[in-house]
């Protein structure tokens, strides 16, 4: 294809992949659940190039699927399988931090650049760039925006969108949208950041952001916790919120789980017996050492354990149990995935209906399903749960989908009918494109659709994806 040899020129042979081996990692999701063989895998340098690229694009009638660290659970950066003609644009090269202002707490980085990396960048300048999740190792930034991700922190600090201050986007027609200025006031006309962060990708390629960073913490606090219910949990939390500590993470774990970390998790050691229907893990932090957290999560858990909403405790003594506290959290999809299939679901409810939500879908799915088994595991500090159905050992994927599809609309179903949403924090992708349809408002949906009209008219721009 012309196109491609002109691209070839301009990015250098060795950044125009077209050998199938070349392209085959880029064709594939991370949970092996959607594939799509694009015509190239396009990897430009830098903004010049990736205008460029979208300039040849256009004119060839190629679509472009942008592409970061592809630990996306949607299928948001792989080609559809009966797609238009598409190429992967992937941002990897474009990995460069650009600017560290401490005095500002601010930094921007290129859209390539690993999320571990910008908080390791913002360490150096002794503060934090608190976005953080189990795939932050191999998550890109522009990918964590466009999906507006979340994770354990979002309780305290919000979603990637919350964190950024000024984008630098290259739209379909290849011009460049520079909005990287890092005020916090401005109110010149719409804020058409928020546009691109969480559009995945349907409007334009983030190529840039300007990032608002935080203190850095000097003193945290972690604890595993075994409770009752998620009703204890719950009150737990309000506990934990009035303690007078800056609470930043406080996840809900079904003990499920628990069991089968136990099972497949290599080198995790669990703080407590296994046992509890539930357990919950909380973090407490402060920006200055001398401020006594200890002490405030010793007397939350112990007036909890006075209520009976505490069944036991262990609190973290160094920084070696607390990292393993949290590798229980984050080394859970791996562990899942070795056990068996599961059905899942990515819902928020308002925090205080998080036990309405949790009994409510155990109830229903076990009526249905009985022989599956409930896993619940999530952000119960911002009402985001994610459930899933797991199928019985031994049985494969492909049986367990179809003998199960039902289970994620109506766990969706639920969480909408509470309030909520049925797509909390991973996106929407290919995989729920459906439920748009199902649960999202209808003058929401027609202004989506208009919007993406007068910035994409062609719909050149990920196709497939998000809007129904």
């Amino acid at each position: 294809m012309e196109t491609l040899m002109e691209l070839a020129a301009t990015l250098g042979p060795r950044h125009c992949l077209t050998a199938s081996d070349d392209i085959a990692p880029y064709a594939v999701d991370w949970r092996g659940q959607w594939k799509g063989m694009p015509a190239a895998v396009l990897r430009p340098g830098t903004t010049e190039e990736v205008a460029a690229t979208l300039r040849a694009c256009a004119a060839a009638g190629l679509a472009v699927v942008p592409a970061g660290g592809r630990t996306g659970l949607c299928g948001g950066a792989v080609v559809p399988a009966n797609g238009p003609p598409s190429v992967i644009l992937s941002l990897e090269r474009m990995n460069r931090i650009r600017d560290v202002d401490a005095r500002d707490f601010s930094l921007v980085a290129e859209a390539g650049c690993i999320v571990q990396n910008v908080q390791q960048a913002a360490a150096a300048v002794d503060r934090l760039f608190p976005l953080s999740w189990g795939a932050q190792g191999s998550a890109m930034v522009g990918g964590a925006l466009s999906t507006n991700a979340g994770g354990i922190r979002t309780l305290r600090w919000g979603n990637a969108r919350d964190l950024v201050l000024g984008l630098e986007v290259v739209l379909p027609d290849g011009r460049v949208l520079n909005d990287l200025r890092r005020v916090r006031k401005d109110n010149s006309g719409y804020a058409l950041r928020h546009l691109f962060l969480g559009g995945e990708g349907t409007l334009g390629v983030i190529t840039a952001a300007a990032l608002r960073l935080v203190p850095a913490l000097k003193r945290v606090e972690t604890a595993f916790v075994a409770v009752p219910s998620p009703e204890a949990a719950l009150n737990l939390f309000s506990r934990v919120m009035g303690s007078g500590a800056e609470v930043i993470a406080f996840e809900l774990i079904i003990g499920t789980c628990m069991e089968i970390m136990s099972r497949n998790a290599v080198g995790i050691r669990i703080p407590l017996p296994l046992g509890s229907p539930w357990y919950v893990m909380v973090e407490l932090a402060a920006a200055h050492p001398s401020v006594p957290l200890r002490e405030m999560l010793e007397d939350t858990l112990a007036a909890g354990a006075e209520a009976e909403e505490v069944l036991d405790a262990a609190i973290a003594d160094n920084e070696a149990q607390r990292a393993m506290i949290w590798r229980i959290r984050e080394d859970w999809p791996d562990s899942g995935r070795r056990e068996a299939p599961c059905i899942n679901t990515d819902t928020s409810v308002p925090v205080s209906a998080v036990p309405t939500f949790c009994a409510r879908v155990e109830a229903v799915l076990a009526e249905r399903w009985p022989e599956g088994r409930l896993i619940a595991i999530g952000h119960a500090g911002d009402g985001n749960i994610h459930v899933s159905l797991m199928a019985p050992t031994g049985t494969p994927y492909e049986a367990w989908s179809a003998r199960a599809r039902d289970a994620e609309a109506i766990v969706n179903a639920i969480a909408v009918e509470l309030g909520g949403s049925f797509s909390a924090e991973h996106g929407i992708g290919q995989s729920k494109r459906h439920a748009m349809v199902t649960h999202k408002d209808g003058v929401a949906l027609d202004l989506m659709r208009a919007i993406k009209a007068v910035i994409d008219p062609r719909g050149m721009m990920n196709p497939g994806k998000m809007l129904p």
